[in-house]
């Protein structure tokens, strides 16, 4: 915690200094350094919140023994899984090597079709809790209002701006790891 704050601390010393150099260069530093500060912390915390309640759920799989234990909700694919492969082309099912005579096209495809996943109010339920929350919103909303009050009071300058989102990143990235260990 002392490092995060000690981080964020010498860093905003440094941006205070820029105010003496010039208020255009210091206010861009400034508003990119906040913004993307937040959104980094604001991702990490709703991502935290997340795995936090999937836990308490239990709705994840434990494995013992070398093999998976379903939680509360069931057997669930893994992440990285639903992602790369999400219609489980990839999965180690055995293959029909029936000659093509022998197969029955038509429950073939039935097959294939009930295993497509169409979008329902519970795949979009699962997505939307953790991209809705205030901790993801807010930090956004300041980013785009900052740009274009910014860009509205001709104080707007690209080359300080995206710098600086980086500065925010970096510190964010330290600090949020400090905060979720």
């Amino acid at each position: 915690m002392k490092k995060s704050i000690k981080a964020v601390g010498i860093t905003e010393l440094l941006i205070l200094l820029s105010y003496f150099y010039s208020f255009e260069i210091f206010i861009n530093i400034q508003i990119a350094f906040l913004s993307s500060l937040f959104v980094i912390l604001g991702a990490s915390f709703a991502y935290k919140k997340m795995v936090q309640t999937q836990v308490e759920a239990e709705s994840f799989e434990d494995e013992v023994n070398g093999e998976a234990r379903e939680g509360a909700l069931g057997y669930k694919r893994d992440l990285l899984d639903d992602i790369e492969d999400p219609h489980e082309l990839y999965d180690d099912e055995p293959i029909n090597d029936a000659p093509v005579e022998e197969l029955d096209l038509k429950a073939i495809v039935k097959e294939e079709r009930a295993k497509i996943k169409t979008l329902s109010v519970k795949s979009m339920k699962h997505g939307a809790r953790g991209s809705v929350s205030l901790f993801r919103l807010v930090p956004y909303l300041f980013l785009v209002l900052g740009f274009i009050a910014l860009k509205n009071n001709e104080l707007l300058d690209i080359a300080i701006y995206l710098p600086s989102l980086l500065v925010g990143i970096v510190v964010g990235s330290i600090a949020s790891k400090e905060f979720n260990s």
